[in-house]
């Protein structure tokens, strides 16, 4: 209440004091957890030749980030809401930091892995915070300006890692990639310190612990159990891993409708343009990073990319989503978000159709090039309004839930589609190189231990080569056919999935006055409801 005895209302001004300087800030946050999250995928090659990796192992290494940063990032969204975004923000940034050293010098594949998990959560603490807060601190379209420039930068800061990480692989050895990040880190502490508001529309809640850790039990489960399903022998681990799924989601849900501060309001949860949106999100960033995942090893296994080749490959990509990212703000705000999203789905589809097609043992550049243009084109149009839509279906005070979900969007989708892409390119792999080795006349001079290593991943099977080199070129030749064979049916489901998420756009998505009016009814409700808190104020 203010002193009159006036009811208060705390929303959002269009643009915070210094809104460049603070908007910089936290771009340049959000771009270390992009850079961490990217920078792997090129030098898995050489991780798996260093140590031996099975192709399991180096799905792990890959998603590992992505499911660090999924399977906190609710809760940690929570606590920031209540206890501080800044300190959130700044504890995850200098966190950052030791998770990069030990993935750098890790003394085995498995050390790696957990390093990569570590590293997730720590970006779990700051990325979604950077996004609450422009929800918190903008509004209107000064609002979905601020998420454009967060998302086309932050996108393209992502994808720029490759070509850094391929720089650094030709020089140096494989861990030199996750040490580019560090002048980055101390740079975003020094901004976030001296620029980020230090409180803004924060909850006066408690935070629901429960919730918290069964929504980490879910998302762990639901990845780990996806990995690992490929693997020969793991049967009883994948069940047990369904099953912490299953218990943890069933009890998250009765936790959420019982509780009386829930980590994760399903009544905001199950608005149609919140729903909705985040499982737009959840395949296009899923599609656009499980490409990136599988086509980097591509562009090494097959078409013998070294990293600087194949990291700079991707830029095309990097390019488009920063140039089209401004537009899709603007077109929201002209054609409403269904239609935004629909031409951004429609540029995916058609990058799928082309790999699927175009994507072989001899393909030129242009026709690598031409799949990646396609692929940021799509991410780009698509990548704002499913952020946008979610950010605008929640109260200012439920800013931490949204951006939440808006991170669970990529990091969520990431770790799922890379995790199924992957499990099929593994699946793929060993199926095509098993029939290649039973219809090959030297078939029973190959030992099960040696048709375990030409099967378990490209990288072994190059070692196998170099073992036995008057068969090294039928071995390597086997090992690109087999890749390609997993990567069409990584790239077929892949497709699939867009497909899906556009039929649900098409049909469940409002058209820009329906959207217009959901927005304004979900303002008003919340303003009602801001109300009746103690207090009487919205917070």
């Amino acid at each position: 209440m203010s002193k009159s005895g006036a009811l208060r209302i705390d929303v959002p001004h269009e643009a915070p004091a210094r809104a460049p300087l603070v908007l910089a800030s936290l771009i340049v946050v959000a771009a270390v957890a992009n850079l961490n999250l990217s920078v792997a995928n090129v030098a898995l090659p050489a991780i798996g030749k260093a140590f031996d990796s099975s192709q399991t192992t180096l799905n792990l290494i890959a998603v590992g980030y992505s499911l660090g940063l999924a399977a906190s990032v609710l809760y940690l969204g929570a606590i920031g809401d209540r206890y501080g975004r800044k300190l959130l923000l700044l504890l995850g940034t200098a966190l950052s930091v030791p998770a990069c050293v030990l993935a750098a010098y890790a003394p085995n594949d498995t050390v790696l892995v957990v390093a990569r998990i570590l590293g997730g959560l720590s970006a779990g603490m700051a990325y979604p915070t950077t996004l609450a807060l422009i929800t918190a601190l903008w509004a209107g379209p000064g609002r979905t300006k601020a998420i454009a420039l967060w998302s086309a930068l932050g996108g393209g800061i992502s994808l720029l890692g490759p070509v850094i990480a391929g720089a650094l692989l030709e020089r140096f050895y494989w861990g030199s990639v996750f040490l580019v990040t560090l002048p980055l880190a101390a740079v975003a502490l020094v901004m976030a310190l001296l620029f980020v508001p230090a409180h803004a529309n924060e909850s006066a809640e408690p935070v629901d612990n429960l919730g918290g850790i069964l929504s980490v039990l879910l998302v762990a489960g639901l990845v780990l159990a996806i990995n690992f399903a490929a693997v020969p022998d793991q049967g009883d681990l994948v069940a047990g891993l369904v099953v912490i799924a299953l218990v943890a989601g069933a009890s998250f849900s009765w936790r959420q409708r019982r509780a009386p501060n829930p980590l994760y309001d399903l009544h905001i949860a199950g608005r149609r343009m919140f729903w909705v949106a985040a499982c737009a999100g959840i395949i296009v960033y899923g599609s656009m990073m499980g490409s990136a995942f599988i086509s980097q090893q591509y562009l090494q296994n097959v078409l013998e990319y070294n990293p600087v080749e194949a990291g700079a490959a991707i830029l095309p990509l990097v390019v488009m989503i920063v140039l089209v990212a401004p537009r899709s703000a603007k077109l929201v705000e002209t054609r409403g978000a269904r239609t935004t999203l629909l031409i951004g789905y429609t540029f995916l589809f058609l990058a799928f159709v082309w790999m699927l097609l175009f994507w072989g043992e001899d393909s030129s550049y242009w026709q690598i090039g031409f799949a990646y243009v396609l692929i940021g084109t799509g991410a780009g149009f698509a990548g704002t309004p499913a952020s946008h839509s979610l950010t605008g279906s929640v109260p200012v005070r439920r800013a931490g839930m949204a951006s939440g979900t808006a991170d669970l969007q990529r990091d969520l989708g990431g770790a799922v589609m890379q995790s199924i892409m992957g499990v099929l390119l593994t699946a793929g792999y060993a199926s095509a190189f098993s029939a290649a080795i039973a219809a090959s006349p030297e078939s029973t001079n190959v030992s099960d231990q040696v048709q375990s290593e030409l099967t378990k991943s490209f990288a072994s099977a190059e070692q196998v080569a170099q073992q036995h080199p008057e068969y090294a070129e039928q071995i390597v030749a086997a090992a690109r056919q087999s890749f390609l064979h997993g990567d069409d049916s990584a790239y077929t489901v892949g497709l699939a999935a867009i497909a899906l998420g556009a039929l649900l756009i098409f049909f469940l998505f409002p058209h820009r006055d329906a959207e217009r009016e959901l927005l304004q009814g979900y303002y008003t409700e919340d303003s009602a409801a801001a109300t009746e808190r103690p207090g009487g104020r919205k917070t």
